[in-house]
Protein backbone atom coordinates (compact mmCIF):
# COMPACT_ATOMS: atom_id res chain seq x y z
CA UNK A 1 0.00 0.00 0.00
CA UNK A 2 2.46 2.61 0.64
CA UNK A 3 4.86 1.74 -2.90
CA UNK A 4 1.28 2.37 -5.01
CA UNK A 5 0.69 5.63 -2.34
CA UNK A 6 3.93 6.70 -3.39
CA UNK A 7 3.87 5.74 -6.70
CA UNK A 8 0.37 7.06 -7.57
CA UNK A 9 1.50 10.33 -5.22
CA UNK A 10 4.49 11.14 -7.29
CA UNK A 11 2.69 12.50 -10.48
CA UNK A 12 0.51 14.16 -8.52
CA UNK A 13 3.02 15.84 -6.87
CA UNK A 14 4.81 16.86 -10.28
CA UNK A 15 1.09 18.15 -11.44
CA UNK A 16 1.18 20.50 -8.09
CA UNK A 17 4.78 21.37 -8.94
CA UNK A 18 4.03 22.31 -12.44
CA UNK A 19 0.61 24.18 -11.35
CA UNK A 20 3.39 26.08 -8.80
CA UNK A 21 5.71 27.10 -11.60
CA UNK A 22 3.15 27.96 -13.86
CA UNK A 23 1.05 30.56 -11.47
CA UNK A 24 4.05 32.58 -10.68
CA UNK A 25 5.53 32.81 -14.36
CA UNK A 26 2.50 34.38 -15.12
CA UNK A 27 2.49 36.50 -12.38
CA UNK A 28 5.36 37.64 -13.00
CA UNK A 29 4.33 38.68 -16.29
CA UNK A 30 1.31 39.81 -16.01
CA UNK A 31 1.06 41.62 -12.31
CA UNK A 32 4.62 41.39 -10.84
CA UNK A 33 3.81 43.33 -7.29
CA UNK A 34 1.44 40.18 -6.87
CA UNK A 35 4.55 37.51 -7.74
CA UNK A 36 7.25 39.64 -6.06
CA UNK A 37 4.07 39.36 -2.45
CA UNK A 38 3.38 35.76 -3.34
CA UNK A 39 6.95 34.26 -3.44
CA UNK A 40 7.61 35.92 -0.03
CA UNK A 41 4.86 33.03 1.27
CA UNK A 42 6.27 30.33 -1.67
CA UNK A 43 6.79 27.84 0.97
CA UNK A 44 3.08 28.37 2.89
CA UNK A 45 1.48 28.26 -0.95
CA UNK A 46 3.60 24.94 -2.26
CA UNK A 47 2.83 22.96 1.11
CA UNK A 48 -0.64 24.10 1.18
CA UNK A 49 -1.26 22.48 -2.27
CA UNK A 50 0.89 19.21 -1.18
CA UNK A 51 -0.90 18.87 1.28
CA UNK A 52 -4.37 19.24 -0.43
CA UNK A 53 -3.14 17.49 -3.01
CA UNK A 54 -2.09 14.12 -0.65
CA UNK A 55 -5.53 14.53 0.99
CA UNK A 56 -7.51 14.14 -2.43
CA UNK A 57 -5.32 11.36 -3.57
CA UNK A 58 -5.77 9.16 -0.15
CA UNK A 59 -9.23 9.99 -0.11
CA UNK A 60 -9.74 8.77 -3.63
CA UNK A 61 -8.68 5.37 -2.72
CA UNK A 62 -10.29 5.65 0.35
CA UNK A 63 -13.57 5.60 -1.97
CA UNK A 64 -12.70 3.54 -4.45
CA UNK A 65 -11.87 0.48 -1.57
CA UNK A 66 -8.19 0.89 -2.22
CA UNK A 67 -6.65 1.24 1.14
CA UNK A 68 -8.44 -1.64 3.23
CA UNK A 69 -5.23 -4.10 3.53
CA UNK A 70 -3.20 -1.09 4.78
CA UNK A 71 -5.56 0.00 7.49
CA UNK A 72 -6.24 -3.16 8.73
CA UNK A 73 -2.47 -4.56 8.83
CA UNK A 74 -1.72 -1.06 10.73
CA UNK A 75 -4.03 -1.51 13.24
CA UNK A 76 -3.42 -4.27 14.07
CA UNK A 77 0.51 -3.94 14.30
CA UNK A 78 -0.43 -1.38 16.91
CA UNK A 79 -2.88 -3.17 19.13
CA UNK A 80 -0.84 -6.26 18.81
CA UNK A 81 2.44 -3.70 20.24
CA UNK A 82 1.24 -1.04 22.17
CA UNK A 83 1.55 -2.06 25.91
CA UNK A 84 -2.03 -0.94 28.22
CA UNK A 85 -0.53 1.25 30.34
CA UNK A 86 0.56 3.18 26.86
CA UNK A 87 -3.08 2.78 25.33
CA UNK A 88 -4.58 4.02 28.68
CA UNK A 89 -1.96 7.51 28.01
CA UNK A 90 -3.56 7.97 24.90
CA UNK A 91 -7.06 7.68 25.83
CA UNK A 92 -6.16 10.66 28.01
CA UNK A 93 -4.14 12.21 25.21
CA UNK A 94 -7.61 11.63 22.16
CA UNK A 95 -8.99 13.92 25.03
CA UNK A 96 -7.29 17.13 24.10
CA UNK A 97 -9.01 16.64 20.10
CA UNK A 98 -12.24 16.39 21.17
CA UNK A 99 -15.35 19.23 20.92
CA UNK A 100 -14.92 18.99 24.83
CA UNK A 101 -11.36 20.27 25.27
CA UNK A 102 -11.03 22.47 21.94
CA UNK A 103 -14.35 24.68 22.20
CA UNK A 104 -13.46 26.16 25.55
CA UNK A 105 -9.65 26.73 24.63
CA UNK A 106 -10.36 28.23 21.05
CA UNK A 107 -13.08 30.64 23.15
CA UNK A 108 -10.83 31.64 25.68
CA UNK A 109 -7.38 32.51 23.36
CA UNK A 110 -9.77 34.07 21.02
CA UNK A 111 -11.32 36.21 23.76
CA UNK A 112 -7.67 37.00 24.98
CA UNK A 113 -6.93 37.74 21.70
CA UNK A 114 -9.08 40.33 21.04
CA UNK A 115 -8.31 41.63 24.68
CA UNK A 116 -4.78 42.60 23.60
CA UNK A 117 -6.11 43.84 20.34
CA UNK A 118 -4.70 40.91 18.37
CA UNK A 119 -8.09 41.10 15.99
CA UNK A 120 -6.61 39.46 12.98
CA UNK A 121 -4.97 36.44 14.92
CA UNK A 122 -8.18 36.19 17.10
CA UNK A 123 -9.95 35.70 13.91
CA UNK A 124 -7.72 33.23 12.43
CA UNK A 125 -8.01 30.92 15.34
CA UNK A 126 -12.03 31.15 15.49
CA UNK A 127 -12.06 30.51 11.74
CA UNK A 128 -9.70 27.65 11.64
CA UNK A 129 -11.68 26.00 14.52
CA UNK A 130 -14.92 26.58 12.76
CA UNK A 131 -14.21 25.66 9.64
CA UNK A 132 -12.38 22.50 10.98
CA UNK A 133 -16.26 21.28 12.21
CA UNK A 134 -17.87 22.27 8.93
CA UNK A 135 -15.45 19.98 7.04
CA UNK A 136 -15.26 16.95 9.70
CA UNK A 137 -19.15 17.48 9.40
CA UNK A 138 -19.99 17.71 5.42
CA UNK A 139 -17.32 15.31 4.53
CA UNK A 140 -18.13 12.87 7.14
CA UNK A 141 -21.96 13.03 6.01
CA UNK A 142 -20.55 12.40 2.23
CA UNK A 143 -18.47 9.60 2.90
CA UNK A 144 -19.91 7.79 5.28
CA UNK A 145 -17.08 5.17 5.75
CA UNK A 146 -17.80 2.58 8.38
CA UNK A 147 -15.38 2.57 11.43
CA UNK A 148 -13.45 0.33 12.40
CA UNK A 149 -14.10 -3.01 14.08
CA UNK A 150 -11.03 -5.26 14.76
CA UNK A 151 -11.62 -5.32 18.68
CA UNK A 152 -13.86 -3.56 21.07
CA UNK A 153 -13.83 -0.19 21.50
CA UNK A 154 -15.55 3.09 22.32
CA UNK A 155 -18.24 3.60 20.60
CA UNK A 156 -18.33 7.32 18.96
CA UNK A 157 -21.07 9.56 16.72
CA UNK A 158 -20.58 9.53 12.71
CA UNK A 159 -18.81 7.89 9.86
CA UNK A 160 -15.09 6.80 10.26
CA UNK A 161 -13.83 9.92 7.32
CA UNK A 162 -12.29 11.42 7.91
CA UNK A 163 -10.91 11.96 11.48
CA UNK A 164 -12.55 14.77 13.32
CA UNK A 165 -10.11 14.55 16.38
CA UNK A 166 -7.29 14.68 14.59
CA UNK A 167 -8.73 17.37 11.91
CA UNK A 168 -10.00 19.62 14.92
CA UNK A 169 -6.73 19.28 16.70
CA UNK A 170 -4.55 19.96 13.60
CA UNK A 171 -6.43 22.95 12.78
CA UNK A 172 -6.68 24.55 16.12
CA UNK A 173 -2.80 23.70 16.84
CA UNK A 174 -1.60 25.18 13.59
CA UNK A 175 -4.27 27.85 13.91
CA UNK A 176 -1.88 28.49 17.44
CA UNK A 177 1.04 28.16 15.83
CA UNK A 178 0.78 30.71 13.43
CA UNK A 179 -0.65 33.11 16.22
CA UNK A 180 2.15 32.89 18.20
CA UNK A 181 4.50 33.57 15.48
CA UNK A 182 2.75 36.68 14.57
CA UNK A 183 2.71 37.86 18.08
CA UNK A 184 5.94 36.73 18.94
CA UNK A 185 7.92 36.28 15.70
CA UNK A 186 11.25 34.47 17.52
CA UNK A 187 9.01 31.52 18.88
CA UNK A 188 7.83 30.73 15.71
CA UNK A 189 10.14 27.16 15.58
CA UNK A 190 9.20 26.12 19.36
CA UNK A 191 5.39 26.64 18.40
CA UNK A 192 5.30 24.81 15.00
CA UNK A 193 6.96 21.60 16.71
CA UNK A 194 4.69 21.89 19.01
CA UNK A 195 1.85 22.35 16.98
CA UNK A 196 3.16 18.73 15.05
CA UNK A 197 3.66 17.00 18.11
CA UNK A 198 0.20 17.41 19.29
CA UNK A 199 -1.15 16.44 16.19
CA UNK A 200 0.89 13.27 15.47
CA UNK A 201 0.19 12.25 18.94
CA UNK A 202 -3.68 12.95 18.97
CA UNK A 203 -3.81 11.10 15.13
CA UNK A 204 -1.38 8.26 17.14
CA UNK A 205 -4.20 7.88 19.61
CA UNK A 206 -6.66 7.47 17.09
CA UNK A 207 -5.26 4.63 15.77
CA UNK A 208 -4.29 3.35 19.02
CA UNK A 209 -7.71 2.85 20.30
CA UNK A 210 -9.04 1.62 16.98
CA UNK A 211 -11.50 4.02 16.36
CA UNK A 212 -10.27 5.25 13.18
CA UNK A 213 -8.27 3.42 10.07
CA UNK A 214 -5.06 5.12 9.06
CA UNK A 215 -6.07 6.78 5.92
CA UNK A 216 -8.51 8.76 8.09
CA UNK A 217 -5.74 10.12 9.94
CA UNK A 218 -3.63 11.02 7.41
CA UNK A 219 -6.80 12.13 5.55
CA UNK A 220 -7.15 14.99 8.48
CA UNK A 221 -4.03 15.84 9.36
CA UNK A 222 -3.36 17.60 6.04
CA UNK A 223 -6.75 19.52 5.67
CA UNK A 224 -6.14 20.27 9.34
CA UNK A 225 -2.95 21.95 8.88
CA UNK A 226 -3.77 23.21 5.36
CA UNK A 227 -6.77 24.86 6.58
CA UNK A 228 -5.23 27.62 9.16
CA UNK A 229 -1.96 27.94 6.56
CA UNK A 230 -4.92 29.01 3.50
CA UNK A 231 -6.59 31.21 6.31
CA UNK A 232 -3.04 33.06 6.91
CA UNK A 233 -2.05 33.52 3.52
CA UNK A 234 -5.73 35.42 2.98
CA UNK A 235 -5.34 37.37 5.86
CA UNK A 236 -1.39 38.47 5.17
CA UNK A 237 -2.95 39.57 1.65
CA UNK A 238 -5.84 41.63 2.89
CA UNK A 239 -3.19 43.01 5.28
CA UNK A 240 -0.86 43.46 2.22
CA UNK A 241 -3.82 45.08 0.44
CA UNK A 242 -4.81 47.57 3.37
CA UNK A 243 -1.34 48.79 3.55
CA UNK A 244 -1.03 49.91 0.03
CA UNK A 245 -4.16 52.11 0.40
CA UNK A 246 -2.77 53.73 3.76
CA UNK A 247 -0.04 54.64 1.43
CA UNK A 248 -1.98 55.59 -1.37
CA UNK A 249 -3.73 58.12 0.70
CA UNK A 250 -0.82 59.32 2.16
Amino acid sequence: MIDTLLRDLLPLLLIVAAIYLTLFTALRRMQPGWSTRLEERRVAILLILVLMATALKVGQDVLGAETGDFDTAVLLYLNEHTPPEIVQLFAWITLTGSSMFLTPLIAAVTALLFFLRQRAEALLLAASGIGGVLIVYLIKRAVGRDRPALWETEVYWGSSFPSGHTLGAAACAMALALCLRRVRPGTRSLGLWLALTWIALVGLSRLVLGVHWPTDVMVAACIGIALPLTLNLMLDTERDRQRRQRRAGT
